[in-house]
């Protein structure tokens, strides 16, 4: 994936290619600064592209910005044509995060292969057509996007992981059953619920130098502690203080990696008041100190 700067005031931004199978990957694409990034990659008429906004906004252009296509925060946009190239450039907004999944339309349609007439454009009167699609994220697609942006395991079974929650993505993508979602899990149901957890969250974030208690935090977004504690690990795939923590040691890592800053002051910024423990913390993280890190790096 190659990133540009065409534009001043655009900046080059976080974003991380996996390969699931050949032919089949995702990009998590997340950018948390206040400037609009340009993400471009080279995508051919023989995929099939799916893009999911978890927040904000990103602008897709096409035809050398001749033709644009929005999609905004728990939308979706599908594209597919067998005729044209269709290359990601990618406008991506301030604090904005997308997850794209992107395979050859020859694994797409095995996935299907026996349920071609289900799925509307690989039917054999649509089968050469173009075809794009925007819609709403469900509640049970977006615990998998949250799953799939947001993950502690270890390194071993990270791929299988993976592997199965892009495979549950597209499932859910595809099944239209409202009752569907539902049995997934009634909590998540609850826009209201989801809402709250999401609220929970950007509160975490917003004081990670001082982040309140479990108590306080429930308080303030008006759900139970045990609501609060299983929502999130539904959505977040992990505890509060977990997803904290490796929210605080990503966050760490970016400003050590700028240059700008020594352990010291990255260590308080994200709520350490001794760089010793900061060390500890960024070693149980990354099995390194941010020393030979940054070392490791240059």
């Amino acid at each position: 994936m190659k990133l540009h700067t065409a534009v001043e005031n655009i900046a080059k931004g976080s974003y991380d290619e996996i390969l699931v199978e050949d032919g089949f990957y995702i990009l998590k694409i997340q950018n948390d600064t206040k400037d609009h990034q340009v993400i471009e990659r080279d995508i051919d008429s023989s995929f099939i592209q799916f893009h999911f906004c978890l927040k904000g906004k990103s602008l897709f252009n096409f035809n050398e910005g001749n033709y644009q296509l929005a999609v905004t925060e728990e939308n979706s946009l599908l594209l597919y044509n067998t005729q044209k190239d269709l290359p990601l450039n990618l406008i991506v907004s301030p604090n904005s995060w997308l997850l794209s999944v992107v395979m050859t339309i020859r694994k797409f349609h095995s996935l299907f292969s026996n349920e071609a007439d289900y799925i509307p454009f690989l039917s054999e009167d649509n089968k050469e057509k173009k075809y794009y699609s925007q819609e709403m994220v469900s509640p049970a697609i977006a615990v998998v996007l949250s799953q799939l942006m947001n993950y502690n395991l270890h390194p071993s079974i990270k791929k299988l992981y993976i592997k199965g929650k892009v495979y549950e993505l597209i499932s859910l993508y595809f099944n239209k059953t409202e009752e569907a979602d539902l049995e997934q899990c009634p909590f998540l149901a609850d826009e209201d619920n989801v809402r709250r957890i999401k609220m929970a969250k950007e509160i975490m974030i917003s004081r990670m130098a001082e982040p309140p208690t479990l108590a306080e935090l429930s308080t303030e977004i008006g759900l139970s502690l045990k609501k609060l504690k299983e929502g999130f690990k539904q959505i977040y795939g992990d505890s509060v203080y977990g997803f904290l923590f490796d929210y605080k040691m990503e966050y760490a890592r970016k400003m050590l990696e700028t240059g700008k800053h020594n352990v010291n002051e990255v260590g308080l910024k994200v709520g350490y008041s001794t760089a010793s423990h900061f060390i500890t913390s960024f070693k149980k993280k990354y099995g390194t100190t941010p020393k030979k890190y940054l070392t490791s790096n240059t």
